[in-house]
């Protein structure tokens, strides 16, 4: 025993020399691979980062937009130190310091005249950066009630983010009820009922519809689809929640599919055959056992149609007519968070109210998207426990 312990260490110590200098190429593709994979989670992590670091003022209520404060004459600017300069103008240490005296004088001439003018409304002092007015209600001036308002550009910015998520959980929800009952009954069709010959056919021509891109299929909803449908229903608005939806619903039916046939065909064929042969048709064995047996993969399948869904941008800012309306009827005007963020960000100041509210409704979707992952991966995790027990 003494003797062979020697033994097993040099053959140990053999077959790492083996890995290591036998085969370089393939040690240094796997820690190739290592590093690609950890610089991909790296990245994402950093982006996140940047994203929150630029919402944070928000998240801590730190911002303050009210324009109805003193108006400080341009001849008292002398008296004031850099950081009320920034305090007062709006700037960033970086835009003060890259600013010559000229120009300074130029933003509080203009910063006089937009106080002196907002000064009039009885809005003008209100902090509407604050929570309170980014998900409640407010009656502003000349509105008979409390209403939700998404209206960055004027006198008095609204942010209220509502109608922005009122709007994508519109949009997100007519795109499943779209593409979740045909991604599933095609994926059940090619995993459990069709031919061999048939399957080759079908499966690569729906998952080819997974490269067309998503700026492809808002055109075709803008020009041809919403023309279309209007037609049928005979709605009003042309563009809206219902086209935005349907043409979502095209982008998310592969990915949908492609997981819930994976999940299909790794069902045991025992399953399917043992019910064959106590008289069930095909489709009785595809319904009543091999779909009750994938259902943690069908269900990951629909989070993931979920996440893809609720981040698209260029279907629902080419297709849903853009307009922040309060309104759960499919058929109105509506606005995403993600189309907010595509438009509007190339047209604000770095470091402004605007700027940095599009960075937190940037987060929210970071949010939403973890939290909507993680709840499927533990609804996932129950139901294979109760499906196949303890191990």
């Amino acid at each position: 025993m003494i003797a062979d312990k020697p033994a097993k260490r040099s053959i140990g110590w053999m077959g790492l020399q083996r890995g290591h200098k036998a085969r370089p190429l393939e040690w240094i593709a796997e820690k190739m691979i290592f590093l690609v994979s950890l610089s991909a989670i790296v990245m994402v992590f950093l982006i996140f980062l940047f994203v929150a670091r630029e919402a944070m003022p928000i998240l801590l209520g730190k911002m303050n937009n009210a324009s109805g404060q003193k108006i400080i004459p341009v001849e008292e600017m002398s008296k004031l130190s850099p950081a009320e300069m920034q305090e007062y103008l709006g700037l960033t240490p970086q835009q003060y310091t890259e600013m010559d005296t000229d120009t300074k004088k130029a933003l509080m001439e203009a910063k006089a005249d937009e106080l002196k003018e907002s000064s009039k409304d009885k809005d003008a002092g209100l902090n509407t950066t604050s929570w309170r007015y980014l998900l409640f209600p407010h009656q502003w001036s000349n509105y008979e009630k409390p209403v939700f308002i998404w209206q960055p550009v004027s006198q008095i910015q609204k942010f209220n983010i509502v109608p922005l998520i009122i709007g994508s959980l519109k949009v997100t929800i007519i795109a499943l009820l779209f593409s979740v009952p045909l991604a599933l009954g095609s994926a059940i069709y090619v995993s459990q009922l069709a031919s061999p010959r048939k399957r080759e056919l079908l499966k690569p021509a729906i998952e080819l519809l997974a490269g067309i891109p998503s700026v492809v299929l808002g055109f075709f909803a803008l020009i041809v689809m919403a023309t279309v449908l209007q037609n049928i229903f005979g709605y009003q608005s042309r563009l809206n929640a219902f086209v935005a939806g349907i043409a979502l619903g095209l982008a998310i039916i592969p990915v949908v599919f492609s997981i819930a046939e994976d999940a299909l065909t790794s069902v045991p064929r025992s399953y399917s055959q043992a019910a064959l042969a106590l008289g069930s048709s095909k489709w009785q064995a595809a319904w009543k056992i091999v779909l009750p047996a994938a259902i943690p993969g069908v269900f990951a399948a629909v989070v993931l149609g979920f996440g893809r869904a609720i981040g698209e941008t260029m279907i629902v800012l080419l297709a849903s007519g853009n307009a922040s309306i309060v309104s759960w009827n499919i058929f109105d005007l509506t606005r995403t968070v993600t189309a907010t963020v595509a438009a509007e960000m190339p047209e604000t100041v770095a470091g402004g109210h605007h700027y940095r509210i599009l960075f937190m409704l940037g987060a929210l979707l970071f949010v939403v998207t973890f939290f909507s992952n993680l709840a499927g991966e533990l609804v996932i995790h129950r139901l294979k426990h109760k499906l196949e027990g303890k191990r």
